[in-house]
């Protein structure tokens, strides 16, 4: 659309079903490289990608034509696929149901790209539920514990 300009910066977090730890090292950059195409299919550019074996953060430029909810969609969808076409899990793989969404200005982009890059050491000290909870509060979203991803089965 002529004369339309955005600058939108979303960390988008998603969660393995039941948060099983089924993302493993072996083909977790496969499977974060598979994501970044579907983003970049999309029109819209992957900024860092990284995760733990329940889960992913994706922090993406948007544009505004498309709505959060059909990006994540388009992840999910197409990365459940691929990781089922590829058999890299026993069973069916999916992704749990939801997504969180942050939007951040320009100024933070390097500090939540560092952030990302740096699952593995901040989730020594930390688990998912209590950085996912942390995320909602601070950025003062309203939210229900039933509600929050499950543990794993």
């Amino acid at each position: 659309m002529a004369n339309t300009y955005s600058q939108i910066y979303i960390q988008i977090v998603f969660a393995v079903k039941g948060r099983n730890n089924f993302i493993q090292y072996a083909w977790e950059e496969e499977l974060y490289k598979y994501i970044t195409a579907v983003v970049q299919n999309d029109k819209y550019k992957m900024i860092a990608i990284n995760g733990m074996p329940d889960h992913i953060h994706a922090f993406i430029g948007l544009r505004p034509a498309m709505p959060v909810a059909d990006i994540v969609r388009d992840i999910k969808n197409n990365s459940s696929n691929f990781i089922n076409d590829h058999k890299f899990v026993k069973g069916k793989f999916a992704w749990q149901e939801g997504y969180g969404a942050f939007s951040y200005a320009k100024s933070q982009v390097a500090d939540v790209v560092r952030y990302i890059q740096n699952q593995e050491i901040h989730h020594q000290k930390e688990t998912f539920l209590d950085e996912y909870r942390k995320f909602l509060t601070a950025f003062e979203i309203e939210w229900r514990e039933k509600y929050i991803f499950k543990d794993p089965e």
